[in-house]
């Protein structure tokens, strides 16, 4: 299989896609397209294996199956070696841990918006608009509902890790760089997520990459 990502330091969707990849136990190869580099929209034209998702990232290959959108790749992988790797067993926990996937993956605008993944940063404490503290409110009240019903199993949000951990990695990422106030609760949570050995290749690998995006730099700064 190859998984094709953009940048680590700012490719939030890549990082999903690459943790599920991770996660399924399968061997894959990674390929890193630099993201919105000069003439990008021409240049995306000219990268086959990104055709089928029209320019965006990340892209599962294996063999001449193709699948796009980080949470349709961490299906197709879950349904390649057994979904239990990726949702809880029981299931109103599994029932939980997917409408949370699915809150992650198609809302919080706001803090999308405002505070954009960047690994390249030094830490600030950004001020929050309204919207952007009641996304960051939500999570945590996601967060907290998950830790006390079902996370007895290990310091993830069911226990052990799996599909919701990896859909909320770069919200952990954008909380810690943007110096957002966390319970204690959420804030051993987010250390566990941090210090997890994939994140910590992952972030260790966007260390090397030479490739900075200004402009989304520029929306990191207060």
């Amino acid at each position: 299989m190859k998984l094709i990502i953009g940048n680590r330091s700012y490719s939030s969707w890549s990082l999903r896609g690459w943790l599920a990849a991770r996660q399924s136990g399968l061997a894959f190869e990674t390929q890193v397209v630099p993201l919105y580099g000069d003439n990008w929209d021409e240049a995306k034209r000219a990268i086959p294996d990104l055709a089928p998702s029209q320019g965006k990232v990340p892209v599962l290959w294996d063999g001449e199956i193709v699948v796009w959108d980080s949470l349709a790749i961490l299906e197709y992988l879950a349904d390649k070696v057994g979904r239990d790797r990726f949702w809880p067993k029981a299931d109103d926990a599994r029932a939980v841990a997917r409408a949370m996937v699915a809150e992650m993956h198609s809302g919080f605008t706001a803090l999308r918006s405002e505070l954009p993944m960047n690994l390249r940063m030094a830490p600030i404490a950004k001020p929050l608009g309204d919207a952007v503290r009641a996304d960051a409110d939500r999570i945590l009240t996601l967060w907290a509902q998950a830790r006390a019903r079902f996370g007895q199993g290990g310091p993830f949000l069911f226990g052990t890790f799996g599909a919701a951990d990896i859909f909320f990695a770069p919200v952990v990422v954008r909380l810690r760089q943007y110096g957002v106030p966390v319970p204690g609760f959420a804030a051993a949570y987010m250390d566990a997520v941090w210090e997890h050995e994939w994140l910590e290749a992952w972030r260790a690998a966007a260390a090397e990459e030479p490739w900075s995006i200004p402009r989304f730099d520029a929306a990191a700064k207060i």
